[in-house]
């Protein structure tokens, strides 16, 4: 037969209406609309991103220097370069006012400042009026927290360095703030000419100089960054430009977005156990349709494309709905999602993210579709009046199996082109799969379980009804624990994962790390901050070395990024020490230090992990761009370098005869009792008022504050996973409605009071929803502690809150959606349902 023939017996049979497939489409539409909507958001973020990126960036171009300002040579070509040109350092100091200590980032500009955008202050005042000051003294301009720790008022002054000054406004707007990352401290703003005498910025001094630039109209940005990166080659130039004004927020947008599309794929995971339920339970309905069908002529493919042309019309009236919907509510709440952005955003429709859910819904929907179809072709014209779905074999024919794992392996493969992430995104999609296998074991061993227990269920007729109606061969469980588990297994291991990340930063790592972070000590200042320190009893130990911050240019002669790739070590600068003999506390992993006093060619030792990552070997030469001088290296050892307590650890470290003359500095790091740090951070901060305390604790807080919203973000995705689950719960207890009412009505024809009844389904929506909820609780627990073992590296324990939380939150979920079934099933008079058997 003609596939003309099967479209149009296709077309007919959707004159019934969506009956039946309302749970159908409603997982579907939930799944896709989630994906298009994260997509979509992002986009809109990226797009507003590019927008502004030359306000972001506070000018078209940046060149940039670390610890270091521009040269004659470099200022001359900005200056013929560009329309404009404005200068500005940025750094950690201590803003002191009497007893009050407290770290800022602190922005020193010129008078050009800002080139785009525009600085709001409150009161308002302009720019140049409020640094100038008052009084003889320089002005500053502090962001509102800062104002508030330091209990400042406008006309009031404190210290930065050496250098007094006078607090003129609150900063209420910074238009490049966001182009200038995460910053531990809230800012000041200053003039460079008012630092001159604060004795912040001396030779050695952690600062980075930035140059905005205005490029004259219809200027090329590509071809400036390769001439200035040419003719600055081995000046230690950083080039950004209005293309990516943001780099790091950008990233971050990215990544999390990707991630978050990843978690929306599970959704759809969970909305495809619902369409698979779906189509199943609509076939079964259609077994006297398909017999009658195959009675009249109809071979195995015309009954199969019948039926999945109506699959397919409905999959892309789903898919359609959820874009539109996906799409259409960012533009709508536009508005207010904005306002809660730290960046600018422009939300529109964006077809990449349009495509890349639709793609995602149509495999999604021919993955769990392809199985319960395959199954049409098992009907018979002998079946006409028998359920053949329902006997149907567990496995469909093997061509429809293999078509089904090529079509997981292309989703897999789109996910990997749509995410760039390929091991967390196979990470993501086998835990998807193994969930779904352990799940399926799961109900069968809950079915086969429900049966052993039987016999032990007399003598409680509510329990065991329940018990017997999950043994039964018309499996309730299979739907309910795939769909539920499947959710709750997501939602717990984003518990586990949020619990133990929590635990490590804000309970383990204050034990073991240190209390102070303190740089810029100078090299005449050191003795004297470490006699401090060895007086003190409350000190349990101190640890002090060199300080340089250089960028890794080369590798055997090659670009550092060609060798290494996006590695982290060589994308920015790096700090880098010295040192002579072997450090006590250094432990040499492979290769040999150089001999206390050496004095010949450069040497290197390089952390031992991050070697590996980026294919480093004993004998390669390295080249470090220092305060732009290139020093070459031998890389003679690696050694052992733990990062994880948060304490002092430098990926490079080199001779002392290779870098004693550059200007540097300290950083020490300081581990005392928490009653004693007030006393000397005011110490220290008094006799030597150029240096900077990083308190480790408030830098903790900062980050706890910053995975907060990452979390909140992750278990709103998690949260949609789980409202699939339970329209697909839903689904399940609709599916089994006619099956209720036939058991009701022969429990009370055979005596059953109404309350028994209600309580033998509410047990066995409990027993499904526990057995569900138990076997999600430790797929989670197994999936969070993968993740804190083989990708955060860290200790993990169960959080038995959000555990018992799951399991809780199964047996609801389960008693929620069968209740309202229930009800109706004891309202069907057992007449009317029993002669409609007959």
């Amino acid at each position: 037969m003609s596939l003309a023939l099967s479209a149009r017996l296709a077309r007919r049979e959707l004159r019934g209406g969506l009956r039946g497939f309302r749970i159908f489409l409603a997982c579907l539409v939930l799944g896709v609309a989630a994906i298009a909507g994260v997509g979509s958001v992002r986009s809109g973020i990226e797009a507003g991103l590019a927008n502004e990126g030359a306000a972001l960036l506070g000018g078209d171009a940046e060149m940039e220097f670390t610890y270091r300002f521009a040269d004659d040579a470099e200022r001359r070509w900005m200056e013929q370069t560009a329309v404009a040109v404005s200068e500005v350092a940025d750094f950690r100091s201590m803003a002191v006012r009497g007893d009050v200590r407290a770290l800022t980032q602190v922005k020193a500009v010129d008078d050009a400042y800002p080139l785009v955008g525009q600085v709001a202050l409150d009161p308002a005042l302009p720019l140049d009026q409020a640094l100038a000051g008052q009084d003889g003294l320089p002005g500053a301009v502090l962001d509102p927290l800062l104002i508030d720790q330091m209990e400042l008022s406008p006309g009031e002054t404190f210290r930065l360095g050496t250098q007094d000054f006078v607090l003129m406004a609150a900063l209420t707007n910074e238009p490049d703030s966001a182009g200038d990352g995460f910053a531990l401290g809230p800012r000041t703003l200053v003039t460079r000419e008012a630092l001159e005498n604060s004795g912040l910025l001396a030779p050695g001094s952690l600062f980075s100089s930035k140059y905005r630039l205005l490029l004259p109209e219809g200027h090329q940005l590509e071809p400036l960054k390769q001439e200035a990166q040419d003719l600055f080659a081995n000046s230690g130039l950083r080039w950004r430009d209005a293309r990516n004004g943001a780099p790091g927020i950008a990233t971050f947008v990215e990544r999390l977005g990707a991630f978050l599309i990843l978690v929306g794929l599970s959704g759809l995971a969970v909305g495809g156990v619902g369409v698979s339920a779906a189509v199943r339970a609509y076939l079964a309905g259609k077994t006297s349709v398909i017999a009658t069908l195959r009675s009249l002529g109809a071979d195995r493919r015309t009954v199969f494309q019948v039926y999945f042309i109506q699959i397919g019309v409905l999959s892309l009236v789903g898919i359609t709905l959820g874009l539109l919907l996906g799409g259409l509510v960012p533009v709508l709440l536009g508005p207010v999602i904005a306002a809660q952005l730290p960046v600018p955003a422009a939300f529109g429709l964006y077809p990449a993210p349009l495509i890349e859910a639709a793609i995602y819904g149509a495999l999604t929907a021919l993955i769990f579709t392809l199985w319960p179809l395959a199954r049409t072709g098992e009907v018979r014209a002998a079946t006409l009046f028998r359920d053949a779905m329902a006997g149907a074999k567990l496995l469909p024919p093997l061509p429809f199996v293999a078509i089904t794992l090529l079509l997981v392996a292309a989703l897999v493969a789109v996910a990997v082109a749509f995410s760039g992430t390929v091991t967390l995104t196979l990470w993501t999609a086998g835990g998807v799969v193994l969930s779904l296998v352990i799940l399926a074991i799961a109900a069968l061993a809950l079915r086969a379980l429900a049966r052993r227990v039987a016999p032990w269920t007399r003598g409680h007729p509510a329990l065991r009804w329940a018990v017997a109606a999950i043994g039964s061969a018309r499996d309730e469980a299979t739907p309910v624990v795939l769909s539920l588990g499947l959710g709750l297994t997501v939602l717990a291991a984003v518990g586990q994962i949020d619990g133990n990340l929590r635990n490590a930063i804000a309970q383990d790592l204050p034990g073991k790390a240190p209390s102070f972070f303190f740089v810029d000590i100078q090299r005449d200042q050191i003795d004297g901050f470490l006699d401090r320190l060895t007086t003190d009893d409350a000190v349990s130990r101190t640890e002090h070395a060199p300080m340089l911050r250089g960028v890794i240019t080369q590798i055997n002669d090659r670009p550092a990024t060609e060798v290494a790739g996006d590695h982290w070590v060589v994308t920015g600068d790096r700090g880098v020490t010295y040192a002579d003999a072997l450090p006590a506390t250094t432990r040499i992993t492979a290769g040999e230090w150089w001999g206390e006093g050496y004095d010949g060619a450069p040497q290197i030792s390089f952390a031992a992990e991050e070697a590996e990552e980026m294919g480093l070997r004993l004998g390669d030469s390295m080249t470090i761009n220092i305060l732009g001088r290139d020093i070459t290296g031998t890389i003679t050892s690696f050694r052992e370098v733990d990062f994880s307590t948060a304490g002092m650890g430098f990926v490079l470290a080199m001779n002392e005869a290779a870098l004693r003359g550059a200007p540097h500095s300290f950083i020490a790091t300081v581990y005392a009792e928490e009653g004693a740090e007030a006393a000397i951070l005011r110490d220290q901060t008094n006799s030597y008022p150029n240096i900077t305390a990083i308190r480790v604790r408030d830098a903790i807080d900062r980050v706890t504050v910053l995975m907060e919203g990452i979390a909140n973000a992750t278990r709103w995705g998690a949260a949609a996973t789980l409202l699939t689950g339970f329209l697909v719960l839903v689904g399940a207890a609709a599916a089994g409605a006619p099956a209720r009412a036939y058991e009701a009505a022969v429990l009370k024809t055979l005596g059953a009071s109404r309350p028994r009844i209600l309580s033998s389904f509410a047990l066995r929506s409990a027993l499904l929803g526990g057995g569900a909820a138990l076997v999600a609780l430790f797929a989670g627990i197994a999936g969070g502690w993968a993740v804190m073992r083989f990708v955060m590296e860290s200790e993990f324990t169960v959080i038995w809150g959000s555990a018992l939380g799951i399991v809780a939150g199964g047996v609801v979920a389960t008693l929620l959606a069968g209740f309202g079934f229930a009800w109706a099933a004891l309202g069907t008079k057992p007449v009317h349902t029993l002669r409609a058997r007959e």
